[in-house]
């Protein structure tokens, strides 16, 4: 059974958290903890600028040996955001995360931000239809053919 990323928006919902570029990057840190999320995406003039996540906070912070408090989240985002649309699939998600290293897509749609999805996202609804075909094949195996 394969879900596209509109049934999983439908059933996980649209939201999406975002902060310009010229916000704090301790206030993004702050937003990311309030929200329980591992990434916001950064939007200027209604397009997608890029995506900050925890991870991008740590890197730089690795790659410069300091962390500075004032900094932007333009200093620390990451500008080359991969997209993927609502009638691509979960397994579409679950192979460009894998091949991009990457946690977080934007899904875009006719040029508009519909929502996001995580790879948390992505691994539940791959669980869930795996465990439904495997409810349907032991049914039939049982003899009580399939439940439609």
């Amino acid at each position: 059974m394969l879900i596209s990323v509109k049934d999983l928006l439908r059933l996980k919902g649209d939201a999406v958290w975002s902060v310009p570029p010229g916000t704090s990057v301790v206030e993004a840190l702050s937003k990311l903890a309030e929200k329980d999320i591992g990434a916001l995406l950064v939007v200027e003039g209604g397009q997608i600028a890029g995506i900050i996540s925890e991870r991008d906070v740590v890197r730089k912070i690795a790659a410069t040996g300091m962390f500075e408090p004032a900094g932007t989240v333009s200093e620390y985002m990451t500008p080359d955001v991969f997209t993927i649309s609502p009638a691509q699939t979960i397994e579409d998600c679950m192979a460009l995360m894998t091949e991009q290293r990457i946690r977080h897509l934007p899904v875009v749609e006719d040029d508009k931000l519909v929502g996001m999805i995580s790879i948390g996202d992505v691994v539940k609804a791959i669980i869930t239809s795996q465990e439904f075909t495997i409810d349907q094949l032991t049914k039939f195996i049982d003899g009580g053919g399939y439940n439609q």
